[in-house]
């Protein structure tokens, strides 16, 4: 892969989007029927990364992307709905011992903005706008009813949302959250005043449920996923394979064990999980056209050459609801895909998303961490390359800060900071690779994993430590832990000492 070279007099303008519960194969440019041409576009004019992992779930990788920590070291070990101690790796909110991407580049003298989810912190003071960004519009919480926020009404829950830092009700006529998140954000870019750079972080909460999309995206997909989910990996793994994003030593996975057989459903089931399908299909697609709004904004402005534009997903796709998914509609009669329909799509179809890997979302196996990443950067990317090297969502700080000329700080407002764990990803732009391989530790609700150059030691929850080759067997296929007894222990005594340090708590 042959890259341009940087020049240092240029700070770049930075864009960063991160999609909510997308697989890995789920964008055209990663093996996908469904239509990304704007997304595609960037691959294609940029890099995309083959080996770079999210921590698993919303809240940890979140936590980890803006802080360039490990989710226990910043209070995020779990979800927002931790434990409230104050410092605990399980508090529910980003601790006073961590700068996010905003403070860090605001003090470099970048303008920040921030358009979507946060899901780091349900109260104030910690907020995107107490944490760094000068403006935000968005979801404070996990998920929403994409059309009307108001019909969220689980018990127990209050899904919260923003408008410069004040509680906000968004209208219900004509409003659908990703086409929402969109506008925010290319107002930011308009209403940009040079000469300083402006960091933007475009979260969007597409493609994670209830399954709610525009009447004309769905038809577009209508009857495409007839045939099922075991028929659709087969598609997207030649796909992969034709696109040199996996390697065929690695095989495809066997279908998850609690994948429902398409062939066995009645007539009225399978239709209902084409529809579910094609929902999921068209968030994706909406999404898509949101960022293909930001780049022509970028492009209006004169500032595309200049910009780094960043794509990844959180975690692997969703297996929530079970292998048909759940139907949890605000009353009978609801179209699936409308305002009162709140549905998943389930294990089935995630698996699907997955391909060619096991597992989903909350997971540490590669289905649940392993995100596509896609590079685009006009004046200093050059384009059409892969990157295979290890890459993980803490990468994003010390990058951000070494493009920015940013000072990562001992010190933030008289507070000590913790030492960042991630590593630069500039010298993976380049084309240099980065020696040696990072060192990567995962640990989400009794999943854990260890990773180390070619070796991976995974375990799922109460179950046995497995080993794999991650050159030949990314799809963990062949566990080599009765194999190699002495590499499994000595990469477990390595995980029990990141676990110990950083508190995990349900370590074994």
């Amino acid at each position: 892969m042959v890259l341009n070279t940087f020049m240092t007099e240029a700070r770049p303008h930075i864009v960063l989007i991160l999609a909510d519960d997308l697989g890995f194969s789920d964008l055209g440019c990663t093996g996908s029927e469904i239509r990304t041409p704007n997304l595609d576009t960037l691959a294609a004019g940029g890099v995309r990364f083959t080996h770079f992992y999210s921590a698993a779930r919303c809240c940890p990788t979140r936590a980890s992307l803006l802080t360039g920590l490990y989710p226990h070291q910043v209070g995020m070990g779990g979800m927002v709905n931790g434990d409230g101690r104050p410092n605990s790796p399980y508090q529910g909110w980003l601790n006073d011992r961590c700068v996010t991407l905003a403070e860090v580049l605001a003090e470099a003298g970048y303008a920040t903005y921030m358009s979507g989810k946060w899901h780091v912190g349900e109260e104030h003071p910690h907020w995107p706008m107490d944490r760094g960004f000068q403006r935000h519009f968005g979801l404070i919480s996990g998920a929403m009813n994409y059309f009307d926020i108001r019909k969220d009404k689980a018990p127990g829950v209050r899904r919260r949302f923003s408008k410069e830092n004040q509680d906000y009700t968004p209208p219900p006529d004509g409003f659908y959250s990703t086409d929402a998140f969109t506008d925010y954000a290319v107002d930011c870019i308009r209403q940009h005043k040079g000469p300083k750079p402006f960091f933007l972080y475009l979260a969007y909460n597409a493609p994670h449920w209830p399954l709610q999309a525009w009447p004309e995206d769905i038809a577009r997909y209508d009857g495409r996923y007839r045939e099922g989910w075991a028929v659709l990996r087969r598609e997207r793994y030649e796909r992969l394979l034709a696109l040199g994003l996996i390697q065929p030593e690695w095989g495809l996975s066997p279908p998850d064990e609690q994948a429902a057989d398409w062939k066995a459903l009645d007539v009225k089931t399978k239709a209902l999980m084409a529809r579910k399908m094609a929902v999921y299909a068209a968030q994706v697609d909406r999404m898509d056209q949101g960022i293909g709004r930001v780049v022509a904004a970028l492009k209006a402005r004169g500032f595309l050459d200049q910009t780094l534009i960043l794509f990844l997903s959180d975690n692997g796709a969703c297996h929530e609801g079970g292998p048909l998914g759940f139907d949890r509609d605000h009353g009978a009669g609801a179209e699936l895909g409308g305002v009162d329909s709140f549905q998943s799509y389930g294990l089935s179809w995630s698996n699907a998303s997955n391909t060619p890997f096991r597992r989903h979302k909350h997971w540490v196996h590669e289905g649940g961490i392993a995100t596509p990443l896609i590079a685009h950067w006009p004046a200093r990317i050059a384009a059409g390359g892969l990157v295979h090297d290890v890459g993980h969502v803490m990468d994003l700080m010390p990058t951000f800060c070494e493009l920015a000329g940013a000072t990562y700080p001992t010190e933030y407002r008289g507070r000590a900071i913790q030492p960042v764990e991630g590593r630069s990803l500039v010298p993976l732009f380049e084309g240099r690779g980065r020696e040696p391989p990072p060192l990567l530790y995962w640990a989400h609700e009794g999943n854990h994993a260890i990773r180390v150059g070619r070796w991976k030691l995974v375990m799922e929850k109460h179950g046995p430590w497995e080993l794999y080759d991650m050159e030949s067997d990314r799809c963990e296929q062949r566990n080599l832990a009765a194999d190699q007894p002495a590499r499994v222990s000595a990469l477990r005594t390595q995980f029990d000492a990141w676990a110990r340090r950083v508190g995990v708590r349900d370590y074994c």
